[in-house]
């Protein structure tokens, strides 16, 4: 983590500089898609307690952050995914969970509760299910010709191909077009899929995490990876775009509402992640951005034509073939050292 050190210096002096601890007000950090308009103004007026919205860039940026202000950062709430929620919690980072305080998991989805990066849910509480897909223009690009990974890596691709801006995400699909574990730490491997990558690297046209959508929505790239609550983003504004979850399978995810070990307000905080999670809010959420709920009884809010949209929903047959993304370990120095190489390359 240490590329982050100079920027987070001044990222840090601001932040504690304007975050104080304060009853009445809980400090959420969490993806910038993830908190749409109007979503928490019931909250405030249902408790009194104000919630200030900070965005999240990565799990990486966020656990840098939280590494670098320590007992500083006043975060009541953040929003790791299932494999940042394990190092978190090994790291003592994470707040054990009062249970008793969370009425709302009692409308969990089962399926998403007690997964193996955090048994019994000690540490953080499922919010929404997520996976990567190839996504592509439906008006320019023929889905019977992205039925692989390895498609990104045709000729005709050059200078087209959306990569997003994340280590494990280019390794993902790298290692799954090579038929390898994509929670590999063996070395030589990973060596193995920096190689596969250069070889793409002359198709990348742009690695972007920050809404990743807006590139189809504006029609600058027409294929590329994304995640599926993207697609559903891309579609509500308009754009003609399809996903793919090719041949091989791919990764899965759940991004999570979490305490840090040095939350100021975890009172405000459990107040906060029972509405986020009650099922109203959930839907809400989910009908924005597409991702879909943990709450089970929030699924018989949502339209049927997001639910049965199997671009966002996956199904059971894509699951079967795709791998859950968990940590790595230390081997996520050899992921970003090469990721940040593949990125400076030409």
């Amino acid at each position: 983590m240490k590329k982050w050190a100079a920027l987070l210096a001044g990222i840090v002096m601001f932040a504690t500089a304007n975050v104080k601890a304060d009853d009445n007000t809980v400090y959420l950090y969490t993806w910038t898609e993830y908190v749409p308009e109007g979503l928490l103004e019931e909250f405030t007026k249902q408790t009194g307690i104000k919630v200030m919205v900070s965005s999240m860039e990565s799990n990486e940026t966020m656990y840098a952050k939280l590494k670098t202000m320590g007992k500083d950062s006043s975060y009541d709430i953040v929003a790791p995914t299932s494999y940042y929620v394990s190092k978190m919690a090994r790291e003592g980072m994470l707040k054990e969970l009062d249970h008793s305080k969370l009425p709302v998991l009692a409308e969990l989805d089962p399926q998403m509760l007690d997964r193996p990066f955090d048994r019994g849910n000690k540490f953080s509480i499922p919010q929404l299910f997520g996976a990567t897909g190839l996504a592509y223009n439906s008006e320019t690009q023929n889905p019977a010709n992205l039925q692989s990974w390895a498609d990104l890596w045709k000729p005709e691709f050059k200078d087209k191909v959306q990569i997003l801006d994340d280590p494990r995400e280019p390794f993902n699909i790298a290692l799954l077009k090579m038929g390898q574990d994509p929670n590999t730490q063996d070395p030589e491997v990973l060596k193995a899929a920096y190689q596969e990558l250069l070889k793409l690297r002359p198709n990348v046209l742009s690695f972007n995490s920050d809404n990743p959508a807006s590139s189809f929505i504006s029609g600058e790239t027409e294929v590329g990876l994304l995640w599926n609550g993207s697609v559903r983003i891309a579609k509500n504004e308009g754009a003609k775009i399809g996903m793919i979850y090719p041949k091989e399978g791919t990764t899965l995810w759940i991004d999570n509402l979490a305490i840090p070990a040095t939350a100021k307000n975890p009172e405000g905080a459990y107040k906060l992640i029972n509405y986020m999670l009650s099922a109203p809010v959930a839907a809400k959420l989910t009908e924005a951005i597409g991702y879909p709920t943990s709450n089970k009884e929030a699924l018989k809010l949502l339209p049927k034509e997001l639910t049965e949209d199997p671009a966002v929903f996956l199904t059971p047959d894509v699951i079967e073939r795709s791998v859950w993304q968990v940590d790595v370990g230390d081997a996520v120095e050899i992921y970003e050292k090469y990721y940040q190489e593949l990125k400076a390359a030409k």
